[in-house]
């Protein structure tokens, strides 16, 4: 059965670091966080402090709250038009990287 996905906040972390830090055990937390998330937020803690405890934001694809809709605003198309310019971007640069690695190769042969 798959695990349910729960982010949790960084306050809710920080709570229970502090508990494990203080002297209370790993394993006397709800059952559904796992002693290795809670040993892998303490480890954090220790090494970045408090940001380390902040829920990372999923990459996630961009351009999908606009494509969804029927209709959008003047600010909504533009800002579609830019997040496709930086998706074409991104593919023409990482196909620059190609090339100048093709090139490097044929003329170290």
């Amino acid at each position: 059965m798959a695990r349910k996905y729960t982010i949790r906040s960084k306050e809710e972390k920080q709570a229970i670091v502090k508990e494990v830090l203080a002297g209370s055990s790993i394993s006397a937390w709800e059952p559904e966080i796992r002693k290795q998330c809670v040993s892998e937020w303490v480890k954090k803690y220790q090494e970045d402090g408090e940001i380390g405890l902040e829920p990372k934001k999923k990459p996630g694809n961009p351009l999908s709250r606009y494509e969804r809709r029927k209709e959008l605003s003047y600010t909504e198309q533009l800002q579609y038009q830019i997040e496709l310019l930086k998706r074409e971007l991104t593919e023409k640069e990482a196909e620059v990287a190609r090339l100048k690695q093709r090139n490097a190769r044929k003329t170290n042969y």
